[in-house]
């Protein structure tokens, strides 16, 4: 009577103390649970190598084996490969029991092996052959009747020939053949019936060829057949008529690479036994309904790679053994909520290339058993949370937790935004006590300053935000791509370096004019000077801000990564953003550098020119050698920071496939370099800077003298420095303002003296 309470009690402890299951456990984003123990680990940790959870279930399921590779070993392991098993028998066999063999073939018990024998047609040999192993000839046609006397044959090997036609009788007698391969040939046409006595046929593998068209005909007879692939052949369509007809049985399926473009409700209606359906590379842009209603035993259905825009809402309802689904790189924009409902047992799904406007969590919460997923964005990953493995992990940027995944980038970034903003305030600062009577080079110089700024402010806004968004990246990723302040950060990036591209462009072009051309006095002045100052601003504000007037146009601009920064071209949401970016990065900049690197070489030329008809002739070829030297340190670093750019631009053009870390390394390392190191070449190592500063180092020392003389008289400077030109090569008389009203009076110094002025 006191026995029922007891064991209730002790139901509850142990109800109470017993860990949770898997399915119980609730694990944040980004996480995993740990087998059948309430722990969540980091998605990252993953298969790592190390027993993180504790009961080693972090390193169970490592690899994606669901679909065909579990089929495959299911049913054919030691089958496919010719190898495993026939190498085992030649071993246990050396003698020969078909007769006589061709010359360069082998022969162990009942095989026959001529492997690269150069036959040109099929040999003869005894007929109680039952392996016939023929690759790598020059055999072009099948012959009527070429095989019938081989009635114990059960594998036959073909592939790699140059065969073209195959006879309706050609396979006739081979009663027996379980194995037949006909990969990588040049078949264009298979007649129906071809293979009627192939009633024991297991596996067809007509891989690479050209087929152009098929009945279902053809295969009348194959009642037990298990797989059939035709990957990469040129195959315009499916039949109307039911595929599986004559073939009941048949369990694989494989037409990559061919050109279907739909799938219809009746094409798979006989196709019951089907568990490996391969339609990938094809041309499909239409499914059916119920195009998959009868395929009930499918284990993996694999449709990357068509042109299927939209996925009917009830496609998967009947595929309830489905373990893996790849539906990867098709234009697809919208993916119904519920569109994996009923797909309880699926393992491992594939999304890459699809960009999901509407994704959301409860698209894949249904999905209880999947292990692995596969997203376009790693952003995505979020979204389904409970998934151990998902792919990518990141896009070399930003990680799962962090907007910017290595602390080097963290640490670059702080650093280059301080370095950058620091340098160019100091010297927009000082620039105007520097004096000088070339005004309009000095407000360039600022112009250039105020956009290298510009960069700093950007790498430090993309800092604050990484702070804020530690360890916890993923729940805003991508609210933060899509949030104005991303759009308005990514804008001050192309601003400033499309400014500061022109302004150096501009610059360049002042000084060539001035060495190469002295007499014309084309330079600048002051107005024209301030016009094209504005007018490049202006341009700069266009090209930044124009992705953010037209969404429709555009679409997410600068949202493509974490950073804001547009750089690749197969991240844009439409051609026309793709185009865009091309005229940007591949028009202007390629451009602006031509010209300057023409430019300096122009320039560099001139003076070595100057050089050979000089009297002094040491002092000369030095100074030569000092500007080449800069020269080289100007355009280098000019390069330094544009040419990764390009490249990679074009590479994004041609759809080659960039690594993740290389835009990484371009855009937090390589991009800001310019904006770091222009007030340095451009002012803080130029003639009229070092002037000022021991200048200025000179009056400190007179005051710091005087007052400890006790004398209250002033220092007052000798001379006043003029930017243009340097001190020491002036004659007296042309130490007075006066003589530097016109800038481009150049008849009075030589040509490498008014180059260092400007260096």
């Amino acid at each position: 009577m006191t026995s029922g309470p007891f064991f209730l009690c002790i139901f509850l402890i142990g109800k109470y103390f017993t860990p949770g299951s898997a399915q119980d456990v609730r694990c944040p984003i980004g996480s995993f649970p740990c087998g059948n123990i309430t722990k969540c680990l980091p998605q990252l940790l993953h298969c790592n190598g190390v027993d993180d959870c504790g009961n080693q279930a972090d390193e169970d399921n490592c690899e994606d084996n669901n679909g065909w590779p579990l089929q495959f070993d299911k049913y054919f392991a030691g089958d496919y490969k010719l190898g495993s098993t026939d190498l085992m028998k030649a071993a246990a066999s050396s003698r020969c029991l078909i007769g006589s063999v061709p010359r360069h073939c082998s022969c162990q018990d009942r095989e026959l092996h001529c492997d690269e024998a150069n036959l040109r047609a099929v040999p003869t040999v005894s007929s109680n052959v039952t392996l016939m192993s023929l690759q790598w000839n020059f055999i072009r046609m099948l012959p009527p009747n070429g095989f019938r006397k081989y009635h114990a044959l059960q594998k036959l090997y073909l592939q790699n020939n140059k065969i073209r036609s195959v006879s309706i009788s050609a396979f006739r007698g081979l009663y027996s053949l379980t194995k037949l391969y006909l990969s990588h040939n040049r078949i264009t046409f298979l007649k129906p019936g071809v293979f009627e006595d192939l009633r024991r046929l297991e596996w067809l593998i007509i891989e690479d060829n050209h087929l152009s068209q098929i009945s279902p005909l053809t295969f009348y007879g194959l009642n037990s057949l298990i797989l059939l692939e035709l990957m990469s052949n040129v195959f315009t369509g499916l039949p109307d008529k039911p595929l599986c007809q004559h073939m009941p049985q048949l369990q694989w399926l494989d037409l990559e690479g061919n050109r279907v473009h739909s799938l219809r409700n009746l094409t798979f209606i006989s196709c019951n036994n089907l568990t490996v359906l391969v339609m990938r590379k094809n041309k499909i842009n239409h499914l059916d309904e119920h195009a998959f209603t009868h395929l009930q035993k499918l284990n993996e259905l694999d449709l990357g790679n068509n042109k299927i825009e939209s996925l009917p809402p009830d496609i998967f309802k009947d595929l309830k053994e489905l373990s893996q689904l790849d539906i990867s790189y098709n234009p697809i924009q919208k993916i119904q909520v519920n569109q994996f409902d009923y797909l309880a047992k699926l393992k491992s799904l594939h999304l890459e290339g699809i960009e999901i406007s509407n994704i959301q969590q409860r698209m894949f919460r249904p999905l209880v058993n999947l292990s692995h997923i596969y997203f376009k964005k790693f952003q995505y990953c979020g979204y389904a949370p409970h998934v151990r493995s998902c792919k990518p992990n990141t896009d070399g940027i930003s990680s799962l937790e962090d907007l910017l995944a290595s602390t080097i980038q963290r640490v670059f970034v702080w650093v280059v935004s301080a370095v950058t903003c620091f340098g160019n305030i100091f010297v927009v600062c000082m620039r105007p006590h520097i004096r000088s009577e070339n005004k309009t080079l000095a407000m360039s110089i600022i112009s250039l300053c105020c956009a290298d700024c510009l960069m700093g402010v950007y790498l430090f806004v993309i800092g604050v935000f990484d702070l804020k968004f530690r360890g916890e990246y993923n729940k805003h990723a991508q609210l933060w791509m899509e949030s104005g302040h991303c759009q308005f950060t990514g804008s001050l990036a192309v601003l400033s370096t499309e400014v500061s591209v022109l302004l150096l462009t501009f610059l360049t072009l002042e000084k060539y004019i001035c060495i190469v051309y002295p007499f014309r006095c084309l330079r600048p002045r002051k107005c024209r000077t301030i016009a094209v100052l504005v007018f490049i601003w202006i341009f700069g504000f266009v090209v930044a801000f124009a992705p953010l007037s037209n969404k429709s146009f555009f679409k997410n601009y600068y949202g493509t990564n974490g950073v804001c920064f547009p750089l690749t071209s197969e991240d844009m949401g439409t051609t026309g953003a793709q185009i865009y970016s091309v005229v940007v990065f591949l028009g202007i900049n390629v451009v602006a550098f031509i010209i300057i690197v023409f430019s300096y070489g122009s320039m560099f030329y001139s003076v070595h020119q100057s050089t050979l008809t000089a009297t002094e002739i040491q002092t000369q070829v030095k100074r030569e050698m000092i500007l080449a030297k800069r020269f080289f340190f100007i355009v280098f670093t000019d390069a330094l920071c544009w040419i990764p750019i390009f490249i990679l631009k074009f590479l994004s053009l041609l759809q080659v496939e960039i690594p993740d870390t290389i835009t990484s390394w371009v855009v937090i390392f390589i991009l800001p370099i310019n904006s770091t190191l222009n007030p340095i070449i451009y002012t803080l190592t130029t003639r009229p800077f070092k002037e000022m500063i021991h200048q200025l180092w000179y009056n400190y020392r007179q005051r710091r003298s005087v007052n400890r003389k006790g004398t209250q008289k002033a220092y007052a400077p000798s001379f006043i420095w003029a930017e243009m030109w340097p001190l020491q090569e002036m004659p007296i008389e042309f130490m007075k303002p006066a003589a530097f009203t016109d800038p481009c009076d150049l008849s009075l110094v030589s040509q490498s003296s008014r180059l260092n002025s400007y260096l």
